[in-house]
Parts: structure tokens; sequence; C-alpha cells
């Protein structure tokens, strides 16, 4: 079993993840490779207090990338699409959407 910390890695915070958030109440993150959708419910469910209805995922393709005049190699990664109950919301997302706010005006 993992610990709950390893199974999330990060919040995706993009135009399209904000208009998830905005309109369908769901949440994107980056989540382990290895992490099943029971152990992603888990985590977001005991790390931001809140009712999970399901988990979408998806394994994104790794890429070439040009790093100077060297190539390299980006590998795959994991993405987690969260859907929360109705009248549920993680606030940690709302100080960002604040702070953009703020940052366009």
């Amino acid at each position: 079993m993992k610990r709950i910390e390893d199974v999330i890695r990060r919040p995706i915070i993009n135009e399209k993840s904000t208009l998830c958030r905005r309109f369908g109440n769901q949440y994107v993150f980056v989540v382990d490779l290895k992490a099943n959708k029971q152990e992603i419910t888990e985590a977001v469910s005991t790390l931001f207090n809140v009712k999970v209805e399901s988990v979408n995922t998806m394994i994104m393709p790794g890429k070439d990338k040009r790093f100077g005049r060297h190539m390299g190699h980006v590998g795959k990664w994991k993405k987690a699409v969260v859907t929360l109950a109705e009248g549920q919301k993680i606030d940690f997302f709302d100080k960002v959407d604040e702070a953009a706010e703020t940052a366009e005006a």
C-alpha cells in the first residue's frame, strides 16, 4: 500500500482544468503511474476532506524534447480527473483562481 502523499504528485493548473473546475466540479492531478482509481479516490478524499464521485485516469505518452543542442526524452505520466460530489469543492484551487483574476485586472 502506498502512502497517501505518494499517490498525488501535483495539481494541473491550466485553462482546460480551470474550465473543468468551474463548470464540471472536476479537478485534475498528476498521480503516480502505478496508482489505481481506488487509491486516488482515497488520497483525494483524505487529503482534501471531500467526497469523490468518480475518477477518470489516462496515461499521457512520453515525448522527445530538445535541451539546447541535445535531445532528451520526457517519460510518460498519469493524469487523473477527479469529479467531486455536488456541493463539494477544494479550497486550494479557489485561492489560485483569485490570484489569477487579480493578475488579469
